[in-house]
Parts: structure tokens; sequence; C-alpha cells
């Protein structure tokens, strides 16, 4: 569970948003003054810091700059009131993650700390390249010996100590933020910002003023100035996701900061130099869509400096047990439960699939089985593919996977746990309902809440509580 740190000289504003924020499924502390919240940030390495920018005993920004020194890839979200702006700016250029104004809006401030605490884990948490079965833990890896891994391999570890410009291509689920990742991990910039940017995520109307910012006055609603997300990366790598889908008004200026190495701001008339390594990575074919005219040529000449292709899995089947594995030794850590090991039949079911999804599909059929087999070994039942027409069960209860839930349940009721039965139960079966709408989703949340019909902020302590962040990534 993510712990966040409020430093806020304002005791009522900081208890009422601890409180927000621990109905999100967040952990959190206080700290009243800049002296202790320094104190506890270095105590207790928190994932993500609220820093009020006016404190009685020292100035925000003088804390920042102590806490960032400390812990530089901690994120840091500035509070700040309309007339500090340019303090709250000085502090995204020195590395804070972002900045909201007071009074702020909750569910607003709610998903910028969501984002803020996935920018900390893609920063702080290193991809492992090709690790030794024996020392597999629960991190995250890039796995497999086959031919084409291997080349994969040997392209980042040349491309990462240099500043080139990095197209990963490649379909979805086949790792390609984590070839982004580990390029930022092997970086002389491995100290600095890792900005992911989804350009499917944000709306078309938002992606613009998300990227570059925006002055103040530029349009309704713009009452101050906005820091966007490529001057936040300042010094560091900015990870552009899905860049096959950014719209043709807005590749022109990104081609600018690819040649000039500067942005505009919206509204804005002074070029802004920014100092950002780019690694993009799309699904999409960029020579049809260069020819059918939906993607600028010259951008995309621009993008394939260094090119990286993802193989899809159905292609490097000779890494499927590795893949089987690893998977199991870091799911079982994630979900702190022993691993139970693989039959050869779930080994040889899972080689004749071609998995459409790649490996954030195997990795959701193998969390799935750990949730349902209760210690055994993975067997091929258990290995639940849902490209396949399921069979038709005899009864309304019936359903495809594990012989039918209404088995299931009968199975658990006759297993003689007697101990908080139902509630475990229940966690199962709402665990299995994130992950899939996760899957089908895409890891998209705000769609996912909409199939659960859920709200953001539920969806969110869902996944905290039953952990599964991996399934976003």
């Amino acid at each position: 569970m993510s712990l966040i740190l409020i430093i806020d000289d304002d005791q009522q504003l900081g208890r009422s948003f601890a409180k927000i924020l621990s109905q999100d499924g967040y952990t959190t502390a206080l700290a009243f003054t800049g002296q202790e919240g320094i104190e506890q940030a270095k105590m207790m390495n928190p994932d993500l810091v609220i820093l009020d920018v006016r404190l009685p005993d020292m100035g925000g920004l003088e804390v920042f700059e102590i806490i960032h020194g400390i812990l530089p890839k901690l994120p840091v979200i500035i509070i700040t009131a309309y007339s500090s702006t340019e303090t709250a700016i000085g502090a995204i250029q020195q590395g804070a993650y972002d900045y909201i104004f007071k009074p702020f809006d909750v569910p607003e401030m709610l998903q910028l700390v969501e984002k803020a605490l996935i920018a900390g884990r893609c920063m702080s948490s290193p991809v492992d390249v090709n690790p030794a079965a024996e020392v597999y833990t629960g991190r995250e890896a890039l796995v497999g010996n086959g031919q084409r891994m291997l080349e994969i391999y040997k392209a980042i570890g040349r491309v990462s100590s240099t500043d080139a410009t990095v197209l990963i291509r490649g379909e979805s689920g086949t790792g390609k933020e984590l070839a982004a990742r580990a390029i930022y991990n092997y970086s002389s910039r491995v100290d600095k910002p890792f900005v992911v940017i989804n350009c499917v995520a944000i709306p078309e109307t938002l992606l613009e003023s998300e990227l570059f910012g925006y002055e103040k006055g530029t349009f309704t609603g713009a009452v101050h100035r906005r820091v966007g997300k490529i001057e936040q990366g300042r010094g560091g790598t900015v990870f552009l996701d899905e860049i096959g889908d950014m719209p043709l008004s807005i590749q022109a200026k990104f081609l600018r900061l690819l040649q000039e190495n500067s942005i505009e701001r919206l509204g804005g008339k002074e070029p802004i130099d920014v100092d950002v390594r780019i690694i993009a990575a799309t699904n999409r074919d960029l020579e049809a869509a260069v020819a059918n005219g939906t993607f600028r040529e010259d951008l995309y000449y621009r993008l394939r400096v260094v090119t990286i292709t993802m193989p899809p899995l159905r292609e490097r089947k000779e890494d499927l047990k590795t893949l089987a594995d690893y998977l199991l030794t870091r799911l079982s850590v994630e979900m702190s439960v022993k691993n139970p090991g693989i039959s050869a039949g779930a080994l040889q079911k899972i080689k004749e699939y071609d998995w459409p999804g790649n490996i954030r599909e195997l990795m959701n059929i193998i969390r799935k089985a750990l949730i349902f087999n209760r210690g055994a070994p993975v067997q091929a039942e258990d290995i639940t593919l849902i490209r396949q027409e399921p069979p038709r069960g005899n009864g309304a209860g019936e359903s495809a996977g594990n012989g039918g839930i209404r088995s299931w349940v009968r199975a658990v009721l006759n297993s003689g746990e007697k101990e908080k039965l139902f509630d475990s139960c229940m966690d199962d079966v709402a665990t299995l309902l994130v992950q899939e709408a996760l899957l089908l989703s895409q890891g998209n949340r705000s769609r996912a809440a909409k199939m659960l019909g859920l709200s953001r902020p539920t969806l969110h302590a869902k996944i905290e509580k039953y952990n599964l962040g991996a399934v976003t990534k």
C-alpha cells in the first residue's frame, strides 16, 4: 500500500486530506513544519510527498530541495496559491512532479496522486534484463533467451549510453514500456525524471496542453500558467506511448522538439529550451500512416534514429517456459503466496496457444491460476484462455474455467476451510473481476472503472488492495 507524506502547516486541511486519501486506499503521514517533513521523509522513505509551498519555519521550495537531494526519485506534488505560481514552476524545473492550486478539486487531486505514484514506481523500480533463473525476484524484467530477445538486450545496451531518440515497436502487451524503462535505467539520465505520456489515454483536446503547457489567459479557464509534461522531464527521459495515435495537429510541435530541443507553451511567444531524451512506442503501422497522411513523414524519420521491435509471443515460443517460470516467481512474491510450480501439461497448453494478448495476457492467466488453484501446481485446466470458445455449462451458474463457478464454489465449501471463508471467496472474485476489466481495457483504468460501474478512486483502491498494479503496466 502506497505511503503518502503530507507536509502542510494547515492542520485541519492536512488531516482532512489524509482522511480522503485513506478512504481511497492509501497510508498517510502528516508533518506540519518543513523540518518535521524532512525528518519524516528521511525516516519513512514515502512513495509520494504532497508539500505546501508556505510553511512556518522555512520555504516549501527549500524543503523540496533538501528532500529531493536525499531522495531524487521521490515524486513531490507542490500545493500552491495562485500568487506563488512562479515558485511552483521553479520547483518543477528542479525536479518536482507537478503542482496544484488551493483550493483544489478532490477528484483532480486524487487523479494527480495516482499519476505521481505511477511515475515514482517507474523511476524507482529498476527493470532487470534477462536475469538468471536462480535470482528471479518480484521485480519486473525482460525475460527470454531466444535469438530475438538476445538482439533486443544488445540494442538496449548499445543505445542506453547515448541520448539518441529511440522508437520501440510491437504489438500491445509485448513489453514496450519495460524496454523503455530499461533504457532509462541504464542511461546517464537515471537520476532525472522519467515521464510517461500515453497519447491515447489523454483526450485530443487536452493532449497539446498536457505536453507543452500553457500561458495564463490562453483559453477560458486558463487562470494561471501551467507547465507541461515535457518541461517536467527536464534533464530526464520522456516516454511517449502510442505515438502513432498522436493527432496530426500536434505532430509539428513535437517535431520542433526533436529538431531544436525547444517548445512553446500554448499562448506563448518565446521558445523554451528543454533537455530531454525521447523514447517513443507504438503498435501502429507507421509506414501505412505516413502513406495515408495521418502521420508526418519528417517526424517518422526523426523518430526512427534507433528502432527496437519487440516480438510477439507467438514468434518466441522458445521463451515460454522461461517466461512462465519467471511470472510464477514474480506473481507469487507480489501476491504473498508460495510458488506452486507448473505442470508439464500446463506448459504444453501454453505452448500450443498463440497468445494474441502477448505477455500481458500470459501474466493475467497465470495470476488467475494462482488465485484459484490454492497452492497446488498449475495444471492445464488452470490455464483458461479467453480467446477460445467457452464450453456451455449445465446450469445458470456454470461458466468456463475451473469447471465452472458453481463447481468452484462447491469445492471451496467442501474444502474444510472455515475461517473467513466468505470474505476470502469474495476477495477472489473481486480480484478476478478487476483483473479481467483491466485486461480487456488494456490497462486503461478509466475504461475499466466504467466496465465495472465503479468510480476511478474506488477502482484505484481495489487495485491497491488486490496488488493488481502490474496489470496496468
